[in-house]
């Protein structure tokens, strides 16, 4: 006679050889119960080894086995179960909770721990049967105890934190849900609500720090990511827009609200992405991209602020100065504490040779960026064309030599002051301008027109050396008397002309020894 081992096809094939046809039915019934039990135990022992080293995944995967298995047994369910809440699962481990205490009512393990799971859902009625019928059965139960009376509290706490909500008190409401969202985590409500009092007092970050685990607790959450996706986009973040508003039309494609808010940001996102690469490539049609982008959005204002930034940003990079100036200003006055903004027209300042206002601005903009490396250059560079500024080249700005006579200095001056007389002007830029040009044209004519200030901004260099050092330098060496007469500062004549007195009578008694 065959021995009935191995695969399941290899019992049937010699089953019909064993035994006579009307047992054969019983036998082959038989035969696959006994299969499955011993399938059943290798499954939930490996499943038992899996859970223990963490793989949480091929664990879930025998136990699935071992309920197809052998549905009867409330022990797996619970396994099962305890696999799911090891994954963050928890909706997932409450039908195999309750088919488990169906299966066996009396099984306490399993509904302390699906009133647990009730509880930190926020579901405060149905946890409360759960644990008052563990105590039922086990007066004594510790963890039931604790846990009806945080049902207790939560459900007094809910009804506290609504009735604050309804009267407006939304600070309160925020206090009171804190406590609630600790008891139960995984009450989307609490959670929908406590963002709604935060959006209430305009602190929309914590509302989506609130929003987002939502999505995951709440089925077919549509609601909030198209809130989440509106609270990015008026934050500025308009691709985190775009990727919460595609999560809302995957589940459905055809949600009206969802899909008007997608064209919306999908076409405003375009438009700044595409002037950001045109900036970064220096091309002025970036400013035409962010002025569309302001007429696709006009009503969040930082879309506005973000438009005239980059546009002062790029007028700077092509080096139109003055629309540079006006630009930046305009977004400054939106934004005062934008340090790129200050830096930009900073930028514009130096581009226009006003080095002053550059320094105040890098000076601003190191008040709320101090550890910027790049505003710490700046300002330096502009500090230092402030100075070389300040050392003017009179000669220069009326264009005569350094030998130039008074009357040649004065023709130059009138020149260029019927040049440069702001009423030759008619915009404001250019008026500014002009206003600039007239100044240092006539401060220049005051300077060289007067000998004694003439020598005092440029020293030796309109009038030869005095008689006395043709002397000196005839008849004192130089390798003694080491001077350079060109050296001396006529700025202080006093000094100077003790001085020479003293040199000139050291050479005398050079002379006469």
């Amino acid at each position: 006679m065959p021995v009935c081992k191995g695969s399941l096809s290899y019992k049937m094939v010699f089953v019909s050889d064993v035994f006579p046809a009307e047992a054969q039915a019983t036998v082959y019934i038989t035969g696959v119960l006994g299969a499955t039990h011993v399938e059943t135990e290798h499954h939930l022992e490996m499943g038992r080894k899996l859970l223990a080293a963490g793989q949480l995944a091929e664990a879930l995967s025998h136990y699935h086995s071992a309920v197809e298995g052998d549905s009867k047994n409330y022990l797996t369910y619970y396994k099962r179960a305890a696999v799911f809440l090891a994954m963050g699962k928890s909706k997932s481990a409450l039908p195999d909770l309750t088919r488990a205490i169906q299966l066996k009512p009396d099984f306490l393990a399993a509904r302390l721990q699906r009133g647990n799971i009730l509880l930190k859902q926020g579901n405060t009625q149905e946890a409360r049967e759960d644990f008052e019928a563990v105590l039922q059965r086990s007066p004594d139960q510790e963890e039931a105890q604790d846990q009806l009376m945080k049902a207790n509290e939560l459900e007094e706490l809910q009804e506290e934190a609504h009735a604050a909500h309804h009267r407006g008190d939304y600070s309160t409401t925020i206090t009171v849900l804190d406590r609630v969202i600790e008891i139960s985590p995984w009450d989307p409500e609490s959670r929908e609500l406590r963002a709604e009092c935060y959006i209430r007092l305009g602190d929309p970050q914590k509302a989506i720090q609130d929003l987002t685990p939502t999505t995951r607790l709440r089925n077919d959450n549509r609601a909030a990511f198209l809130k989440l996706s509106m609270l990015h986009y008026s934050l500025g973040e308009h691709h985190e827009s775009l990727n919460h508003i595609r999560e809302c039309l995957k589940l459905d494609q055809d949600d009206k609200e969802c899909f008007s808010h997608y064209k919306q940001v999908k076409k405003l996102s375009k438009q700044l992405d595409a002037a950001e690469e045109l900036i970064q490539e220096e091309r002025s049609e970036a400013i035409e991209k962010y002025e569309s982008a302001m007429k696709t959005e006009p009503n969040v204002p930082f879309y506005t602020n973000l438009a005239k930034e980059r546009i002062c940003h790029c007028l700077v990079k092509i080096k139109r100065a003055h629309d540079a100036i006006d630009v930046c200003s305009e977004a400054h006055q939106r934004d005062p504490r934008n340090v790129n903004v200050l830096r930009d027209r900073a930028e514009a300042f130096i581009l226009n040779q006003d080095y002053e206002k550059a320094v105040e601005d890098y000076q601003e903009a190191r008040e709320f960026d101090s550890d910027s490396n790049e505003i710490r250059e700046g300002l330096e560079r502009a500090q230092k064309l402030l100075k070389i500024s300040r050392k003017r080249d009179y000669y220069k700005i009326l264009g005569v030599n350094r030998s130039a006579s008074k009357q040649e200095i004065i023709k130059a001056y009138r020149k260029l002051a019927q040049q440069w007389h702001p009423d030759n002007f008619q915009s404001e830029a250019e008026k500014k301008e002009a206003e600039k040009k007239f100044i240092d044209i006539a401060s220049a004519k005051e300077v060289l027109t007067d000998p004694d200030i003439r020598d005092t901004v440029h020293p030796a260099t309109s009038h030869p050396a005095p008689k006395m050092f043709n002397i000196l330098n005839h008849f004192f060496p130089f390798e003694i008397l080491e001077f350079n007469y060109y050296q001396l500062h006529y700025s202080q004549k006093v000094r100077d002309i003790w001085l020479l007195g003293e040199i000139y009578g050291k050479w005398k008694m050079f002379t006469l020894q």
